[in-house]
């Protein structure tokens, strides 16, 4: 029996980008993009070029080598032809593949958020998509509120998708924008849809997930005939949030009851990497990974003491779904941890480090990963210091330099002109080939300052650090008081474009941010030598 293919459309940088508290810079969606283009996504919808000047500055070059790269944005207004229209101009004009229009498909819509006529939105609809299939670029439209428009008038919404098809869109998109809809309902509507004469293969499903269905509603579509799903990591989106990728695509590629039908862009060697990608995008936001997230969260195979962890130790599949190491995951015990061994080994190997299976530095690296992880480390998203620390635990690494010490000073003071400020001041003490260097630097707080003294004077290898930049700095406090741990992080990056992130963990918020900037220039000196593995941004 031939498979047939479901395409996987990721909307992170777009609807997910309405969560509360999520403001994507231009790099923060760059590196996404990067990171969903190298898992192997189909669709990458990057924001709406011309609605602010950050998607404007991303779109002005394509992100993605393999994925399509799509822009976003409305169909043209009624009244005004699709070639003076100037946001259909904008998203034309972007650099992407394809366009997703968002098209009104409830009549209620229509009156009151547009103020047109149904026949002047099926205009717009019409016209928008015939612009961007003659401009050479895929069209798709998503109906929005689809599910609700249908059920209050079944007759205009399926109006709006057929006109959208009629008129050359490559994608249907039913939009349940309001989240409300119950699975059942997306299976009846799916199926009056394609009998309406718009095939299963030309239609997508954008589930939102304000009742928490979004997974389900959108594998209701596709047993119903939808080939095409909408979502985002870790289900980020505005109130509730979107359908799942990250739940989603294991589901599609692992389970019988879609594998046996579908085939999907992922295969099972990289859905090896999907919990390292959780991971990363939870950082990159700067906040904790859900422990609970199905197939990536860190209890997600976990079991404690009891009934459950002793038939687990004698055969995984008592209570296991799936074999962690599939997603990338670890099983836990927490009695006594048996896993894990395997992974570390794929991990090392994907550096390019090759280490036996009983090799006893490779259980002291074990060891040694799970006490810091106990301490507040967290290496799936600082993969430049797992590196490190593989490489010193494993073998060795160059002595480049060492740092004797430093020290920081905050002063607050009135200037000359009786204008209060904050001085940072930070001296380092460096030692590079038996000479001691002595650096001191002014900068916009006390880790400003450190990160530019450290890096004013590393002497002959100063030249080679000269286009290192830090793109990134983020601080988490692990618990609460005064006296709380913290967690720096990093993100690193130099003039190849290449990316890597480092991780520091301390009570002194100083010396948490120095752990992490030792790191980073130490992982560049062993790149630029091609010593430090496969970097993970690359």
């Amino acid at each position: 029996m031939t498979k047939e293919r479901i395409y996987l459309f990721d909307t992170t940088l777009r609807d997910g980008q309405q969560t509360p508290g999520v403001d994507f810079s231009v790099e923060d969606k760059i590196a996404i993009a990067a990171m969903l283009d190298e898992f192997g996504l189909d669709y990458v919808e990057g924001g709406y070029p011309g609605a602010n000047p950050t998607d404007t500055a991303f779109f002005s070059r394509r992100q993605t080598q393999s994925a399509r790269f799509v822009a976003f944005g409305m169909t043209k207004r009624a009244g005004v032809s699709a070639s003076n229209d100037p946001g259909l101009a904008a998203l034309i004009e972007a650099s992407s593949d394809a366009v997703c229009l968002v098209a009104k498909s409830w009549d209620y819509h229509v009156r009151v958020a547009l103020g047109c006529s149904n026949e002047e939105n099926l205009e717009s609809i019409s016209a928008s998509v015939k612009a961007v299939v003659a401009a050479g670029k895929e069209a798709m439209v998503d109906c929005e509120h689809f599910f609700d428009g249908y059920k209050n008038n079944p007759e205009y919404a399926l109006a709006c998708a057929k006109t959208a098809y009629d008129a050359g869109a490559r994608w249907v998109v039913l939009c349940d924008t309001n989240g409300g809809t119950q699975p059942p309902e997306i299976r009846d509507i799916v199926q009056a849809v394609i009998a309406a004469g718009i095939p299963g293969a030309n239609l997508g499903i954008h589930a939102h997930n304000d009742t928490g269905q979004a997974v389900a509603n959108s594998l209701a579509a596709v047993e119903a005939g939808v080939r095409q799903i909408q979502g985002t990591l870790n289900g980020i989106g505005e109130r509730c949030g979107n359908a799942n990728l990250v739940a989603i695509i294991p589901t599609l590629v692992l389970k019988d009851a879609y594998n046996t039908r579908f085939t999907v862009s992922i295969d099972r060697e990289r859905l090896e990497g999907l919990t390292r990608l959780s991971h990363r995008f939870d950082e990159l936001l700067n906040r904790s990974p859900d422990h609970q997230m199905p197939y990536v969260g860190a209890s997600a195979f976990a079991t404690k003491a009891g009934i459950h962890a002793s038939a687990l130790l004698k055969d995984p599949r008592t209570y296991e779904h799936v074999p962690p190491e599939t997603v990338g995951n670890l099983r836990k015990v927490m009695v006594s941890d048996q896993g894990g061994k395997a992974n570390f080994i794929n991990a090392l190997k994907l550096r390019g480090i090759v280490v036996a299976k009983d090799d006893p530095k490779l259980d002291r690296l074990i060891e040694i990963v799970k006490e810091r992880e106990a301490t507040g480390y967290a290496y799936e998203g600082a993969d430049a210091s797992f590196a490190l620390l593989a490489c010193r635990t494993l073998g060795s690494i160059p002595s480049f330099f060492h740092v004797d010490s430093f020290r920081v000073m905050v002063e607050r003071r009135y200037d000359a002109n009786g204008n209060l400020k904050t001085v940072s001041e930070a001296v380092v003490k460096v030692v590079v080939d038996g000479e001691t260097m002595m650096s001191v630097a002014e900068g916009h707080g006390p880790v400003n300052a450190l990160d530019l003294a450290l890096r004013k004077d590393l002497g002959k290898y100063q030249s080679e650090i000269a286009d290192l930049e830090l793109a990134d700095y983020k601080v988490r406090i692990l618990n609460g008081g005064t006296e709380a741990i913290t967690r720096v992080l990093i993100e690193s990056t130099d003039a190849t474009g290449a990316r890597w992130w480092t991780v520091g963990v301390s009570d002194n918020i100083i010396d948490a941010s120095f752990q992490a900037l030792m790191d980073s220039i130490v992982y560049k000196l062993l790149k630029n030598r091609g010593e430090a593995g496969r970097v993970a941004a690359e």
